[in-house]
Parts: structure tokens; C-alpha cells; sequence
């Protein structure tokens, strides 16, 4: 059964470089004790006080590479989770619900689990646990895509929010998760390149893009229409960016085995679409920009612009989420409240819905990279919405807009803007920096 709102287990798992910046780079090292061949081509490197991981080669050969480089962050990160997860699910209990899904899991996935295990000397079982936290759990997030006549070019522009409780810490060093961020850099060898802002242990956080210009990500919502018997998201995220060539392929992909209540917005490069999925176990909806769905009051369409955060649209699917349709007015504030499994707090993550949706609006017909990421970064702000600035302040430790990352890019050109949270700074409070997917891998 899922926990919303107050309760969220967490989940695991910007210009091309500039000329000058130092860049700090970890080059692996071999001994008795670690395979050459299991680290040949791998590496870390620093920008801007940005951890940039390099993994590639087989499944378990990237695992490897992820938990070795990465091996205190990996420890520290399942630590927090497990230890914020404690007080609501045991340890066996998540492990009872992956062996529920374990039939669904790729193989090559499960290879790559044991590889960050060994790589980071923890227990694979940990890692498990940790991701059936992102099943069992609702969390936040922001998604949307803007083509067309929105831009300033008609290229696909995609942003993301990647949103968590901003209290997830390790209890034996007190060093919270989301600094253990890292944007991973991944040439599988069976596979496509890809980029994905993340956390350490994870493959992803939820989305990304490849090199076939396919970009997607993910926002959790709950349902009651659900089960454990199918792939979680972790793995179909993944499985997107390593095989998909198109938005349709990438659609396939998430849609397939599915488990419980998400939103994922997902574009392509070429040519410049971009396309929402909501779906639940037994039910699923998939619409663009102008599609009748979109324009469901309260809610309304934009031209050119997909959008969602952890809201159905589509009638039907939003039944097994909550009683009533419309989540604003009084009757949501009451729900906001007093809620219980029925009446959900979506009041609250409406304002988010509405705050971004003005910032875009507001910029629509010159979104680029820089926009788009701006319009993002605005709209959690609250800088034209007074209400949800005071539920983030009312709401600090729930997930509501507490982004741990942040990012926008160009699958056309492979520009990706990204803003990581810090110690005390969210993520769109923090500065945006630029990375290209092609030149990361020329650099690999």
C-alpha cells in the first residue's frame, strides 16, 4: 500500500564544456584486489564541484564501475534510505515485494545491480530494498516538453525536477542523499549512449536523454488501481534510454508490465514531438499538447507544451486516484486538510501544477535551453504564486517541490542544463550548468 504526502520512502535507484574551467578528473586504479578490465575505460570527473561518472561496457562491467568509483557515496545513500524507509516498511518486507516483481526485471539490470554491490562492497539486497521504496512510496517531480512555434527554434526542449524529501540522510555520517548527486555519463555495449542527472547507486533518477535524441522522465502518482507483479520503473526508464530510437519506441517500452500510478513525459528529436503516458496497473492514456484531455477544468492546455506533475488529467485514470476530479476550491483545501486515502492533498501539488504552467506561458514563443530551464526554476520558486511558496514552506521534508535536480535539454543538439541541490539549496535555487552529450562522450 502506498504512503502520500508527509510519508516518501525516496528513490534510488549547460553551454558545451567552457574553456577554462578546471576540471579535477579520477582515472581508475587497478590491484590484486580490483579487475583491470572490469574499471578499462571508466572514470570521474569534476566540474564546478559537479561529479560526472563515466561507466561503460557490459551490464555488471557499468555497475562495477558506478559502486567502485562512487563506493562512500553508494554506502551513504543506502544507508539513508534504508534508515528513512525504517519506521514504515522493514527491510524484509520490501524484499518480499521485489520477489513479486523479480520475474519482470531484464536480466542484464539484475547483473548490473550485483555490479555496483560488489563495486561498492554493500549487499545487493540493500540495493533492492531501496528501489521497492519508489514503488511502494509517492513521491514529487515535474515534468514537461515544448516544440514548435513554443520555441524559439521549433526544437524539442525537455525539462525535468527531480523531487524528494529533503531530509533522506545517512545516519552514521549525516551527510544527506541528495549531495551524493552525480550526472552519469553511460555507453553500454549493447546499447545507447545516454545522460542522466542522479543520485549515487542509482542508474538514473527517474529520466534523461540518449543519443538518438529520445528524452523522457517520470512523476509518481498514486492510484489505487496497482500491483507489484510487473517491471518496476526504475528498469523501464532505463530500458527507454538504452534502446529506444524514437518517442513511440521509448512509449512502448515504459508501457509495458506495468505496475503502479505514473506520468511520464516523454519527446524526441525528430521530428520535434513530445507526448505524455499516465497509466496505472490495468489503465493507460497517452496525448500530446492539443489533445481534448489536456483542457479538462482545472486544468488547460498549452500549444505545443505536454505537461505533468503527479496529477491524472484523463478521467477515468484520475478515478482510481481521487474522488473528485477537480482538486482546487474549497472542497480541495478542506482535502488538503483532512485528508485520508480518498482525499489526497493534490490542492497543494496543483499550485505547482499552476505555477510552472504561468511560467511557461509567460515565456512561450522564445523557449531555448535557457528559458525553459527558467521557466522551470520560476515556476517552483513561487515567484508569481504566493500560495505554493507558502506550502514549501509549510511543507519542508515532504517531497513537495524539493527538487534534488533539475534539468532541460536539447535532444536535437544534445545540450543539457542541469542544477543539483547542495547541503542547504534546492535545486532551483542553485546555479545551472552546461554539459553536451556528444562532447561528454568524445571526452569518455
Amino acid at each position: 500500500m502506498k504512503i502520500l504526502w508527509t510519508i516518501c520512502i525516496g528513490c534510488l535507484l549547460l553551454l558545451p564544456l567552457l574553456q577554462g574551467v578546471s576540471l579535477n578528473i579520477i582515472t581508475t586504479t587497478t590491484s590484486d584486489h580490483t579487475p583491470a578490465a572490469l574499471l578499462a575505460g571508466a572514470k570521474l570527473q569534476y566540474q564546478d564541484n559537479i561529479t560526472i561518472l563515466y561507466v561503460n561496457g557490459s551490464n555488471y562491467q557499468m555497475g562495477y564501475q558506478h559502486g567502485y568509483l562512487l563506493q562512500d557515496q553508494v554506502q551513504q545513500n543506502i544507508r539513508a534510505f534504508l534508515f528513512y524507509a525504517s519506521p514504515l516498511i522493514s527491510r524484509e518486507d520490501l524484499l518480499a515485494l521485489w520477489n513479486m516483481s523479480l520475474p519482470y526485471v531484464p536480466q542484464e539490470y539484475l547483473e548490473e545491480l550485483q555490479g555496483i554491490a560488489d563495486g561498492a562492497n554493500i549487499s545487493v539486497d540493500d540495493i533492492k530494498a531501496c528501489i521497492m521504496g519508489v514503488e511502494y512510496s509517492d513521491l514529487g517531480c515535474y515534468g514537461f516538453a515544448t516544440w514548435g512555434p513554443a520555441t524559439t527554434d521549433g526544437q524539442v526542449y525537455h525539462a525535468r525536477s527531480f523531487d524528494l524529501p529533503s531530509i533522506i540522510k545517512d545516519p552514521e555520517t549525516g551527510r544527506y542523499a541528495h549531495e551524493n548527486t552525480v550526472l552519469v555519463v553511460r555507453s553500454p555495449a549493447n546499447g545507447s549512449a545516454c545522460l542522466a542527472p542522479s543520485i549515487a547507486g542509482s542508474f538514473h533518477t527517474g529520466g534523461g536523454m540518449n543519443e538518438h535524441g529520445v528524452c523522457l522522465g517520470i512523476q509518481n502518482c498514486w492510484s489505487k488501481d496497482q500491483t507489484f507483479q510487473g517491471t518496476p520503473y526504475h528498469f523501464r526508464v532505463q530500458q527507454a534510454l538504452d534502446y529506444a530510437t524514437t518517442a513511440q519506441e521509448a512509449i512502448t517500452i515504459v508501457n509495458a508490465n506495468r505496475t503502479h500510478g505514473y506520468n511520464f513525459i516523454v519527446s524526441q528529436a525528430s521530428p520535434p514531438e513530445g507526448y505524455c503516458v499516465e497509466q496505472t496497473a490495468n489503465l493507460t492514456y497517452l496525448g500530446t499538447h492539443n489533445d481534448s484531455t489536456e483542457s479538462q477544468p482545472p486544468f488547460w492546455a498549452l500549444d505545443h507544451v505536454i505537461r505533468r506533475t503527479n496529477i491524472f488529467l484523463d478521467p477515468t485514470i484520475a478515478e482510481t486516484q481521487r474522488r473528485r476530479y477537480d482538486p482546487t476550491g474549497l472542497i480541495g483545501f478542506l482535502n488538503l486538510l483532512f485528508y485520508t486515502r480518498t482525499n489526497c492533498p493534490f490542492f497543494a501539488i496543483y499550485q505547482l501544477y499552476s505555477s510552472v504552467s504561468y511560467e511557461i506561458s509567460s515565456s512561450w514563443g522564445s523557449l531555448d535551453l535557457n528559458e525553459t530551464m527558467a521557466a522551470l526554476q520560476h515556476g517552483y520558486r513561487g515567484d508569481h504564486h504566493l500560495l505554493l511558496r507558502i506550502f514549501e514552506f509549510l511543507g519542508k521534508g515532504t517531497s513537495l517541490a524539493e527538487a534534488w535536480n533539475q534539468w532541460t535539454a536539447c535532444p536535437a543538439t544534445g545540450d543539457m542544463v542541469v542544477s543539483f541541490a547542495t547541503h542547504d539549496q534546492l535545486a532551483y535555487k542553485t546555479q545551472p550548468h552546461y554539459f553536451n552529450l556528444y562532447d561528454l562522450l568524445q571526452a569518455s
